[in-house]
């Protein structure tokens, strides 16, 4: 889960398969950390469309934004996140256990969100922007 206005990597679950109860719980969680966000843009996999999430996210008054089959650039900063995810974490790691691959994916995750500069948002780390925001009385919204 990406947040599109400051990048932040809200939530890398690791799981053999995720299942929608459990896309649910971490959706939940997290509103309950940061507060709903405006929407939620997704792509139409089987972990977003199924009757569980969606009447989850109704029932939370939140808004829906599915990005069309076949058109990752609609979802870029996730899909950006996800690249350098792969590339910087999952290509450059061997775990041996779902619970060591919990321990390194989250300390990448923290990383990504508090030290790594984002050309997007004007060379800062994403907990760097969202400070300045705050800061500024604005609000960043937008999972």
């Amino acid at each position: 889960m990406v947040d599109e206005c400051t990048r932040e990597a809200l939530a890398i679950d690791v799981a053999g398969s995720i299942w929608s109860p459990r896309v649910v719980e971490v959706l939940a969680r997290l509103v309950s950390l940061h507060g709903p966000p405006r929407h939620i843009r997704s792509d139409n996999g089987p972990g977003f469309v199924s009757k569980a999430v969606l009447k989850w996210v109704t029932e939370s008054g939140i808004d829906r934004a599915h990005i069309d089959p076949g058109k990752p650039w609609q979802n870029g900063s996730n899909e950006s996140v996800n690249g350098k995810f792969r590339d910087e974490c999952l290509g450059m790691e061997w775990f041996r256990s779902r619970s060591e691959a919990r321990v390194i994916i989250e300390k990448w995750r923290q990383d990504h969100h508090s030290v790594r500069p984002h050309s997007s948002l004007g060379c800062q780390a994403p907990h760097e922007y969202k400070a300045r925001l705050l800061e500024s009385g604005s609000t960043p919204d937008g999972v």
